[in-house]
């Protein structure tokens, strides 16, 4: 059966609360699914996942350290993420803050590790970001996202 996690990192509890939104979500939608801190988990782990979320607040335009260092992490076992199913999402303080940014290199690593990455035509493109404390706007974002991951993993690991 496939599953999910949701790795994340947050200072403030905004990507936290993000993190427990789209981890609910999938699991809701039929994807057994974890929520982690990024400290809690390791890189050996992650290629047991058929799905593998990522989201940190934004620090400068980029993913903060400890989500940079599980990915450095993961180079060491290259290919192992091969076709598995990846997605991202942000926090950030300001608008144009740079949560874009981070979560287009969270994106990178993934399609460089060979993940299947799938972008929204509605709302969050490449994944949801948020402007401080997630509103119910972002919310719902979370919550698509975390629909729209489930839905993909189920098809690609029935």
């Amino acid at each position: 059966m496939a599953k999910g996690i949701v790795v994340y990192y947050s200072r403030s509890g905004n990507t936290k609360e993000m993190a427990e939104i789209i981890a609910q979500a999938m699991n809701d939608a039929g994807l057994s699914t974890e929520c982690k801190p990024a400290d809690k988990v390791h890189a050996d782990d992650v290629p047991a996942y058929d799905a593998v979320v990522i989201g940190s607040p934004c620090y400068y335009g980029q993913m903060a350290a400890p989500i940079k260092h599980l990915i450095d992490e993961l180079v060491s076992r290259h290919g192992q993420l091969n076709g598995k199913v990846g997605a991202a999402f942000s926090s950030s303080a300001n608008i144009g803050g740079g949560s874009e940014t981070t979560v287009m290199g969270l994106l990178e690593a993934m399609l460089i590790a060979g993940m299947v990455v799938q972008g929204d035509p509605q709302g969050a493109h490449y994944g949801p970001l948020s402007i401080g404390k997630p509103d119910d706007r972002v919310k719902q974002q979370c919550e698509r996202r975390g629909q729209r991951i489930a839905a993909l993993t189920k098809r690609l690991f029935p």
